[in-house]
């Protein structure tokens, strides 16, 4: 039950982290949103140390590294996906690669699943699908180039759980800070050589978040912004702090119990992300759910219930 509940609440997190990246988006480059937001994320997760403590062993920083790598390099396949494609299709690809290369890699492992374990995951899978798409009416042609680059941006997104699956218990928020170093020098390299190009028609209209800069939810198109740079600062440093405090919660619910099903659970339950985005999408600019996504945040709640009592 602990897995589950801290599995929900990082995707809520993640959620109204993205966003909030998303909304920042409008006002600036996407990556350069998520550089800024992963250093500012950095700052929180310091405090934790210090607060809570953390052993930076090999092992922690090796899988820390490999998180920040493998996070990085994701978002950056993701970004080049949605600019050659129909946001309508790579962004749930991207969704179920990053759910399900994890549960692949359990499965492969030797975990076996109950039952209603595994009918649980496969409505999860579904409702990540569903929640996920998002109408595209920028008539993008779909493009093998765009599919490989959405699907390897889902398999790097969900190799981040796979090394915060693998840090040493006893490493804490240490595994967390190294990888938020790594992704921040990444993106924040990324941010300075697109700084150089030109920026046609304002930022790419998707969600982005500074840790798993997960396959993005469309925001509606508003004046949320449009004021003082203050405000966008601001923004912006609330994706960072909420995107910090996700992770948190995933590590948290990674190493709350022994059994072997608690990764393809976590897995498939930080893949949910998406419902925070469109509610708070809905709640603050008023943009309505498509049927899809409705019946996406149904099942969602029920493979939960699934995933709770397997």
């Amino acid at each position: 039950m602990i897995t589950v509940l801290l599995g929900l609440a990082g995707a809520v997190v993640y959620g109204a982290a993205d966003f909030l990246g998303g909304l920042a988006a409008r006002r600036a480059r996407a990556v350069t949103v998520t550089a800024v937001a992963a250093a500012v994320g950095l700052l929180p997760l310091l405090v934790g140390l210090a607060l809570l403590g953390g052993r930076f062993s090999a092992g922690a920083v090796l899988w820390g590294v490999a998180a920040g790598v493998s996070g990085g390099v994701g978002v950056l396949l993701l970004y080049a996906a949605l600019a050659t494609g129909p946001m309508s299709v790579l962004s749930p690809l991207t969704a179920v690669f990053t759910a399900v290369v994890p549960v692949v890699v359990a499965l492969l492992r030797g975990t076996v699943l109950s039952p209603l374990g595994v009918v649980a995951l496969v409505v999860a899978v579904v409702a990540v699908l569903l929640v996920a798409s998002v109408p595209d009416r920028g008539g993008a042609r779909l493009t093998v180039r765009g599919v490989v680059a959405a699907a390897a941006a889902g398999c790097g997104l969900g190799g981040i759980v796979l090394a915060y699956d693998a840090s040493p218990p006893d490493s804490g928020i240490a595994t967390l800070v190294a990888a938020r170093v790594v992704q921040a020098v990444l993106l924040g390299a990324a941010a300075l050589v697109t700084a150089r190009r030109p920026r046609p028609g304002g930022p790419p209209a998707v969600t982005t978040s500074a840790h798993q800069d997960r396959p993005a939810v469309a925001v509606a198109r508003g004046t949320v912004l449009r004021g003082l740079p203050r405000t966008l600062l601001l923004v912006v440093l609330g994706c960072g702090v909420l995107d910090a405090l996700a992770n948190v919660f995933v590590q948290a619910g990674l190493h709350s119990s022994d059994d072997p099903s608690t990764l393809p659970v976590m897995s498939v339950l930080n893949a949910l992300y998406p419902i925070g985005t469109v509610v708070l999408a809905g709640l603050v600019l008023r943009e309505r759910l498509t049927a899809l996504q409705t019946t996406g945040i149904a099942l969602a709640f029920a493979a939960s219930i699934g995933l709770a009592l397997s």
